[in-house]
């Protein structure tokens, strides 16, 4: 069963939306971690999350941070996709006013607890980014103005479970799982996520599965052989990978 490869979004998808619990995927976790799978977290979280949650899961398969930014492995960088937060940052203080943006890098970590569920400590981590500024709008109206406004500078806004994120032009999730799959040729890929930052990676695997997202309704995407979970989150994590693999954990 080693020819087969996991790339996973987090939240809303192998951690619930609410209380970022992975409580019923750990029995799948543990089946995949005994048949040699790997699983690998495609998110938007930071490289330091990800190994806080690969620590905690028991994990050192490769990661891609921050939308497709950078593929990790330990503490490493293997491949670099995004462009520096700062050159991020500076696009979003220059149009912050006009398109009425709250960055994170404007809120305090309480502010961050309070928007996320957060602890201190992860929220505060969560803050420290490396190629994307996640931010809420006050009017959403602008966003398609900004989106054109980011691609004009080189930069694309995309949509996650909280929050939007502004991310270098040259980087999404499809990209780098695209990449990484150069280092396993002989194995199958299956991608699990549940918004819209999701959708280049579903796109480029070869089996998609699409998790109900925390409202309790699907994102609207088709692909052929797409696999939709029956439940949010992590129950519907776990679900899904037992109809793909046949097995009950």
């Amino acid at each position: 069963m080693q020819n087969y490869i996991v790339f996973t979004d987090l939240d809303g998808t192998l951690l619930n939306h609410a209380d970022y619990s992975y409580d019923e995927a750990k029995p799948m976790l543990h089946w995949l971690k005994q048949e040699g799978i790997p699983v690998v977290f495609t998110t938007s979280k930071t490289a330091q999350e990800c190994r806080m949650l690969q620590h905690e899961m028991g994990l050192k398969d490769p990661y891609i941070v921050e939308n497709g930014a950078a593929i990790c492995q330990g503490e490493q960088v293997i491949e670099m996709l995004g462009v520096p937060y700062s050159t991020i940052k500076d696009f979003i203080d220059r149009y912050k006013e006009r398109f009425g943006i709250v960055p994170f890098s404007d809120m305090s970590v309480e502010e961050v607890m309070a928007r996320t569920g957060f602890g201190y400590v992860q929220a505060k981590i969560a803050k420290e980014r490396e190629y994307s500024e996640p931010f809420l709008m006050h009017d959403e109206g602008m966003l398609d103005a900004l989106k054109a406004c980011a691609a004009q500078e080189g930069f694309k806004i995309l949509k996650g479970g909280r929050f939007y994120h502004c991310v270098g032009s040259g980087q999404d999730k499809g990209e780098a799982v695209r990449r990484l799959m150069k280092r396993y040729p002989e194995r199958v890929s299956i991608g699990l996520g549940d918004n819209y930052n999701d959708i280049a990676m579903l796109d480029v695997v070869d089996i998609a599965v699409l998790i109900p997202h925390y409202a309790g309704q699907y994102i609207e995407y088709a692909r052929e052989g797409l696999i939709k979970a029956s439940h949010q989150g992590s129950q519907g994590w776990r679900e899904s990978l037992e109809k793909v693999f046949d097995v009950t954990c």
